[in-house]
C-alpha cells in the first residue's frame, strides 16, 4: 500500500512525528513487521542493520620504539536492540555510507595505543591478544555508537626497519641449515636408491642371462634326448625285458619255496611233532610206572613193618598172658589145696593148660598172615578172646548150684574172675 511500510529483515524502520512513543525515544522503531505511516504528519526512514567491514591501516610505534605498519580488518554492525538502533540512528542515519570510515578511525586509535604497550615479539606471537584488547578498549565507545563488533583480525604487520627480518634471521638460518641437511639426505637417499636400482637392474640382467642360459641348456638337452631317443627306447625295452624275466624267476623261486614248504617242511614238522608227542607220552608213562612202583614198595615196606610190630606185640602179650595165667593157676592151686575142693583142682588143671593154649595161640598168630587194623589193641582183643574161650570151658566144668560145699568155692571163683579181668 502507499502508506504501509515494511522494513527488510536487515533493516530498521524509523518513524518520526508521532506524539506517543512506545519506546523511550523521539521516534518509533519498527523491525520485523510493517507499520502504517501517515502522510505529511509522519516521516519514515530506513537504517541498515547489515554486516559492515572496516579496513584499518595504521603506522604504530611499539614499546621498543620500532615503527610498524599494521593492517587489520574489523567486522561490525548496528546492534539489534532498540537502544543500539536509536544510538546508531542519531549518529549515522544521514551518513550511513561513512560508517566504515568513522568506525575504522576509532579502531585505529585503539590499535595504536595497544601496540604502543607491547613488543614486536608479543605482537607477532600474540595477535589474538592484540585484537582482543582492541575490542575491549573500544567496547564502551562502540556501545555509545550502537555498534556491535563481531570480529577484529590483524592481517599483516610490516617492518620498514628490518627488525622482524633480523629477528627471523637466526631461525631462517637454522631452517636453511635444516633444509640443506634435508636436501643432502634427500640427495644421499636418491643416490642410494639409484645405486640400489642399478644393482637390481644388474641382478635382473644376471638372472635373465642365467635363465636364458638355463633355457638354452634345456633346449640342448632336449635335442640330445631327441637324438638318443632311439637307443634309449631300445635300452629301456631291454631293461623292461630283463625286469620281467627277473620277476618271472622270482615267482618261480617263490613257487618252488612254497612247494618245498608244502611237500617237505610241513610233513617233517608233523612227523617231528608226532615223535615228540610219543616221546613225551612214553616219558610220562615211565614216570607214572616208576611212581606206582615206588608207592607199591613203600606201601609193602610199611605193611611189613606193621606186621613185624604186630608179631612182636603179640609175642610180648602172649608171654605176659602166660605168666599171668601161671600166676593165677598157682594161686588157684594153692586155694584149692587149702580148702580140699575137688572142683577147684579140676579148674586148676584147666588153668594150667591156659598158658599152653595162649602160647599156641600166640604162635599161631605169629605165623598167620593176618592184618590187624587197630595195632596192639587188636592183638589184645584176639588174646582176650582166646582166654575167654578157656574160661568158658572152665565154667562148663563148675558144679551146679545144689552141689555141697559151694560156700567154700566162692573165694576160688573170685580169684579166677579177677585173673580173667586182669588178663
Amino acid at each position: 500500500m502507499l502508506f504501509w511500510h515494511v522494513p527488510a529483515p536487515n533493516e530498521a524502520l524509523l518513524i518520526s512525528g508521532s506524539k506517543r512513543q512506545a519506546q523511550d525515544t523521539q521516534f518509533r522503531i519498527v523491525t520485523g513487521h510493517g507499520s502504517f505511516v501517515l502522510p505529511v504528519k509522519q516521516k519514515a526512514r530506513i537504517l541498515s542493520l547489515a554486516l559492515r567491514e572496516a579496513e584499518i591501516t595504521e603506522d604504530c610505534v611499539t614499546q621498543q620504539g620500532i615503527r610498524l605498519n599494521v593492517r587489520a580488518v574489523a567486522v561490525f554492525k548496528v546492534g539489534d536492540d532498540f537502544a543500539s538502533i536509536a544510538n546508531a540512528a542519531r549518529r549515522f542515519l544521514s551518513e550511513q555510507n561513512r560508517m566504515e570510515e568513522l568506525v575504522g578511525r576509532i579502531f585505529a586509535g585503539h590499535l595504536r595505543s595497544i601496540i604502543g604497550g607491547l613488543t614486536v615479539e608479543q605482537i607477532i606471537r600474540e595477535r589474538d591478544r592484540v585484537a582482543q584488547e582492541v575490542k575491549e578498549g573500544s567496547h564502551s565507545e562502540m556501545e555509545k555508537l550502537g555498534i556491535v563488533v563481531d570480529a577484529l583480525q590483524i592481517q599483516e604487520i610490516e617492518d620498514a626497519s628490518g627488525y622482524i627480518t633480523n629477528l627471523a634471521a637466526p631461525h631462517a638460518a637454522v631452517v636453511a641449515s635444516l633444509a640443506r641437511i634435508a636436501q643432502a639426505k634427500a640427495d644421499q637417499e636418491a643416490t642410494e636408491r639409484e645405486q640400489q636400482a642399478a644393482a637390481l637392474r644388474a641382478e635382473y640382467e644376471r638372472d635373465t642371462a642365467i635363465k636364458r642360459a638355463g633355457f638354452q641348456a634345456e633346449i640342448e638337452q632336449a635335442n640330445a634326448r631327441a637324438a638318443q631317443a632311439g637307443p634309449l627306447a631300445e635300452a629301456r625295452a631291454s631293461q623292461e625285458v630283463i625286469e620281467e624275466q627277473t620277476a618271472l624267476a622270482q615267482r618261480q623261486a617263490d613257487l618252488a619255496a612254497q612247494r618245498l614248504e608244502a611237500e617237505v617242511r610241513r610233513p617233517a614238522d608233523a612227523e617231528a611233532y608226532r615223535q615228540r608227542t610219543l616221546a613225551e607220552a612214553q616219558r610220562d608213562q615211565a614216570k607214572f610206572q616208576a611212581e606206582g612202583e615206588a608207592y607199591r614198595r613203600t606201601t609193602l615196606a610199611t605193611a611189613e613193618g606193621e606186621a613185624v610190630k604186630v608179631q612182636a606185640d603179640a609175642s610180648a602179650y602172649a608171654e605176659r598172658t602166660t605168666a599171668q595165667a601161671q600166676a593165677d593157676a598157682n594161686n588157684a592151686r594153692a586155694a584149692s589145696l587149702k580148702g580140699g575142693n575137688q572142683e577147684l583142682i579140676a579148674a586148676n588143671r584147666v588153668i594150667e593148660s591156659l598158658p599152653a593154649l595162649a602160647d599156641s595161640a600166640a604162635r599161631g598168630l605169629a605165623g598167620a598172615n593176618l592184618t590187624v587194623v587197630n595195632g596192639t589193641e587188636g592183638v589184645s582183643q584176639i588174646v582176650a578172646g582166646i582166654v575167654g574161650q578157656g574160661l568158658a570151658i572152665l565154667d562148663t566144668l563148675k558144679p551146679s548150684p545144689n552141689t555141697p560145699g559151694r560156700g567154700q568155692q566162692r573165694p576160688a571163683r573170685a580169684t579166677v574172675d579177677t585173673a580173667s579181668e586182669d588178663s
